[in-house]
């Protein structure tokens, strides 16, 4: 999958859109209530299988590494079930995080596994997101900051852009598809997998994911959805109960494997685009 870089847009970062926390906050990461899925949910979501990969179009509050509330409490363990259990019985190879949905892919046997995670190590494929950011902008434009740990932030796990030669480098491509409403619809290209590559760089070119507790507009948000839930008040200031983010087209064929993938934006962002008289793809 190909991406020309294009420099049509220039963003300036506003140093002052997301105020850091002031005093000695505690830096923690806690999951709070953990869904359970059923069988039927997760048959509904296979959008693909053959005898090496499963394919699953995760929805936006599943997580899917394996939690201590049972096999059907994250989407490793419900697949393993359903595939007949066993540590053996799948692969996770591309994950994605609890709040972000879209396609997620599992191998069936050891060969393809190592094929694929090869190939993730390698960046041999391509990924393709939508995502709905906070303001309207128009064009391309390509970040190019590397990403360590914000040691400045109530939340352990946040990452933010850091000087050149201190972190991680990360490049990310944006594409705005439309915007309206206070919004913009982009499609983002990564050339590297850094943790929260995407948000990180967003929240660096002020244009935050809508719904993002973390890299919104201050990670206080987060701690107060840990300990009091979604409520009226996190709703004005984040309007959604998820970040806007969708993983929505894998392509294989970089690996050597003739599979491509491509998943639908899901209804909850159809819905609140619709709200906003934001165009999106069908």
């Amino acid at each position: 999958m190909s991406y020309v870089r294009s420099a049509v847009l220039m963003i300036i970062p506003n140093p002052h859109a997301y105020p850091k926390p002031i005093g000695p906050w505690e830096r923690r990461l806690r999951q709070g209530t953990i869904r359970q899925i059923a069988p039927d949910e997760l048959r509904r979501w296979i959008c693909f299988e053959d005898e090496r990969l499963l394919v699953i179009d995760k929805p936006g509050d599943v997580v899917c590494h394996p939690s201590k509330d049972g096999p059907w409490s994250s989407l490793a363990g419900a697949v393993r079930e359903y595939l007949g259990g066993g540590e053996t019985a799948a692969h996770l190879v591309f994950r994605l995080d609890r709040e972000t949905s879209g396609l997620v892919i599992f191998a069936k046997d050891a060969t393809t596994a190592r094929r694929l995670q090869m190939a993730a190590q390698e960046r041999r494929y391509g990924k393709t997101y939508l995502v709905l950011l906070v303001g309207e902008w128009e064009g391309r434009v390509t970040v190019n900051q590397p990403l360590g740990a914000d040691l400045q932030s109530p939340v352990l796990v946040k990452s933010t852009v850091v000087p050149e030669g201190s972190g991680q480098q990360a490049t990310t491509h944006f594409e705005s598809l439309s915007r309206g409403g206070g919004i913009t619809l982009a499609r983002v290209v990564t050339e590297t997998g850094r943790k929260h590559q995407i948000r990180a760089h967003a929240q660096w070119l002020g244009h935050a994911v809508v719904g993002d507790k973390i890299y919104g507009p201050d990670a206080r948000l987060f701690l107060e959805f840990i300990e009091h839930g979604w409520t009226p008040q996190l709703e004005a200031q984040l309007w959604l109960p998820r970040q806007a983010l969708h993983c929505a087209g894998i392509d294989l064929a970089p690996a050597g494997l003739e599979y491509r993938f491509v998943s639908e934006l899901p209804d909850d962002l159809r819905t609140f685009c619709r709200e906003r008289g934001l165009a999106h793809p069908v």
